[in-house]
């Protein structure tokens, strides 16, 4: 490239939209924090005393095994039938038939009452955002993909707008407010602090059309695959606390007021399967057109560049763990290790490789 050339695409950069940009993923983090205090808020204030179902519903199960069932005897015609009652006992693959908890809110006014205006303030976070990303696209006339600190910023707008999707489609996820916008929050710190990168222009290597199929579609899976983590991790601990319950033993306050309110731990693990499952031709997707991308810029489709190698890795520990759900022996919590250690090798493949591991795709900017 020219000198020329050069100064001319430093000239293309609008530092005013830049500007603009910056202020909004700012004035973002702000109403996120107003968020965050609102979600705390439909926490503690939501009523403890309709919490309990966890424990109610387990309670008779365990004592069902050694009660035995009554028995009627009704007439049909000429001939006597015995009916025995149905006896609601663990269900297979470590699963239980425990009701949904009652919600962040514990289903009292006040607490649904600061909950909606959480998820008031997270759309007004999300769209204040969005409008930085945008900017931030506009002041280089390009996708707003091109360094760590930018994919930063649209990761978090996407997981934001995905969790919003869900609610809009009537999905009871309102649980996941105060989890998703904590991490939020630390990956925009994150974003503005350590991975911060001033308004440039593209490297040579991303001029293409591809930018904006191949990162887009890596975004949007990435959004979506920490949404199932995060659903994963909290049946973990729901799982642990309904099997302390089952055992007899007796959770503490914090696991009384706070896990009792989450769906059960069939419904998260159900929930995080169907995310992951639903996501991950579209990873297989994303690695494809990775490679065509790659034929384009570098005359070669596969070279186990580490950024290739580990998106391979994370397809084959997904693909496992899709696998295992189907297999009668890997259902429950050891499925739920391997989809953690998926995300982990997500998570690797963006933040270790890029900042860690030279290659072909080190264009960081950090």
């Amino acid at each position: 490239m020219t000198l020329a050339a050069a100064t001319d695409l430093a000239a293309a950069t609008n530092e005013n939209l830049a500007s603009i940009s910056n202020t909004l993923i700012y004035s973002s983090m702000a109403v996120y924090t107003l968020a965050f205090f609102a979600y705390i808020a439909e926490w503690l204030l939501g009523s403890r005393s309709k919490v309990g179902r966890t424990a109610a519903a387990l309670t008779p199960a365990k004592t069902a095994k050694t009660a035995a069932p009554a028995v009627t005897v009704t007439k049909g015609g000429s001939t006597a039938v015995l009916e025995r009652p149905k006896v609601v006992v663990r269900a297979a693959a470590g699963q239980r038939d425990v009701p949904d908890g009652p919600g962040a809110h514990g289903g009292d006014e006040q607490g649904d009452l600061y909950g909606r205006i959480a998820i008031s303030l997270t759309v007004l976070a999300f769209l204040v955002e969005f409008g930085g990303v945008l900017t931030r696209a506009l002041s280089v006339q390009r996708a707003p993909w091109g360094n760590m600190y930018e994919f930063n910023i649209t990761f978090s707008t996407v997981a934001v707008g995905v969790y919003l999707g869900l609610l809009a489609l009537k999905k009871n996820v309102r649980w996941l407010g105060l989890f998703l916008i904590t991490t939020v929050l630390l990956d925009l710190g994150l974003a503005v602090t350590v991975l911060y990168t001033a308004s440039d222009q593209l490297v040579p290597a991303l001029h293409s059309y591809w930018l904006y199929i191949h990162v887009s579609t890596a975004i949007f899976c990435g959004a979506v695959f920490y949404v199932g983590a995060v659903s994963t991790l909290l049946y973990l601990f729901k799982d642990s606390y309904e099997t302390k319950l089952a055992n007899g033993g007796t959770p503490g306050r914090f696991a009384n007021s706070v896990l009792d309110r989450l769906p059960s731990s069939a419904s998260l693990d159900k929930f995080s399967y169907r995310v992951n499952a639903a996501v991950f031709p579209l990873w297989t997707f994303t690695i494809i057109a990775g490679a065509i991308w790659a034929g384009d810029a570098w005359g070669r489709y596969w070279g186990w560049d580490p950024k290739e190698t580990w998106s391979f890795i994370t397809w084959v520990a997904y693909a496992c763990y899709l696998h295992a759900r189907a297999t009668a022996g890997w259902k429950g919590r050891k499925a739920a290790y391997l989809a953690l250690v998926a995300f982990g090798c997500w998570l690797f493949n963006y933040y270790g490789v890029n900042i860690f591991v030279s290659g072909k795709h080190s264009y960081a900017g950090v």
